[in-house]
């Protein structure tokens, strides 16, 4: 009989294919991360880890046994949904392995805007010695969390370190740990005014995308950051842009951007009160064995039970 097969396209330490081996020990497995190495393998796969752009023609064209897909990412709003769904594929994500690192990158932009890190360090790079008006600090202030997933959720333990008030923002409205006030997306201009940091934390979906442009900058205070690791396209660029020349907000720092690379040609790189970060908010040296122990061996073992997996389903209709 023909063995069920996992075709993992990734280069993963050996001990993390051997821990998965462990729960299918029948299954054949290979793993790289060059998708033309494993052609044959992607083809038959009942099971893919990691989705790869490059091996999108072999699973969609040529595989007619794929149940299952695995990705190494929070956001899914780059693959092919709509024929994924179409074909009846599972797909999870890796929501829930970021909440570490990407708090800390928050945190990191937030007290370096607020104690005026980025421009010593760009005044280091002049040995220039300059005050440069520091006068502020974080805490006791307002975080206003747009998205109050595990990521949001982690920021306002930490925001609660500074004696900070959260506020936050998720669709269903239902109150969590450290956060005093919880809004619906509706209600998003009651939140603004009351912030002294805005943390957009969203995934990318339909709903989301254009979020925020001059209309919810000018509701911020003039004082306030705008702290993006969400998605790029979920804030209009151009107009964030304006509003940071114009002084509608006090300055942002960025993660993600509406594309990337972002172009050498941007006004963003040029500008002293934005810190640009090359979308690597969520890199970690724990990444991969996160994604294998916390989601995908947890996954696989309820697969082989029930024929699905159960963590991180990503819902088509919702595009998250």
């Amino acid at each position: 009989m023909k063995k069920r097969t996992l075709a993992i396209n990734a280069n993963l330490e050996g001990k993390l294919i051997d821990e998965i081996k462990q729960v299918i020990p029948d299954w054949e497995v290979t793993a790289d991360k060059d998708p033309d190495k494993i052609k044959n393998e992607l083809e038959s796969a009942e099971i893919v880890l990691h989705w790869r752009k490059a091996a999108e023609p072999i699973l969609l064209e040529n595989n007619n046994q794929l149940k299952w897909a695995q990705t190494f990412s929070a956001g899914v709003n780059s693959l092919p949904l709509e024929k994924l769904q179409q074909k009846n594929v599972a797909l999870t994500s890796a929501n829930g392995i970021h909440a570490y690192p990407i708090s800390e990158t928050i945190f990191a932009l937030m007290l370096a805007l607020t104690r005026n890190i980025h421009t010593y360090v760009r005044q280091q790079e002049k040995k220039t010695w300059h005050h440069a008006g520091l006068k502020l600090e974080i805490h006791k202030k307002t975080i206003g969390i747009i998205g109050v997933g595990a990521i949001g959720q982690e920021t306002a333990k930490i925001a609660k370190a500074f004696g900070m008030k959260v506020l936050g923002v998720r669709h269903s409205g239902k109150q969590t740990d450290n956060v005093d006030e919880m809004y619906t997306p509706d209600k998003l201009a009651d939140l603004l005014p009351q912030c002294d940091y805005v943390v957009i934390t969203l995934p990318l979906t339909e709903e989301t995308t254009g979020m925020f442009g001059r209309e919810e900058f000018q509701q911020m205070k003039k004082s306030a950051f705008l702290i993006n690791i969400g998605r790029g396209k979920i804030v209009k660029e151009d107009e964030l842009i304006h509003s940071l020349k114009d002084g509608e907000i006090a300055g942002a720092g960025l993660d993600v951007f509406e594309e990337e690379p972002l172009p050498e040609k941007s006004p963003l790189w040029e500008m002293e009160n934005v810190i640009i970060t090359p979308h690597t908010a969520g890199a970690t040296e724990y990444y991969d064995e996160r994604v294998i122990r916390d989601i995908f061996i947890p996954n696989l073992k309820h697969y082989l039970e029930t024929g699905e997996p159960n963590v991180n389903v990503v819902d088509y209709k919702k595009g998250y």
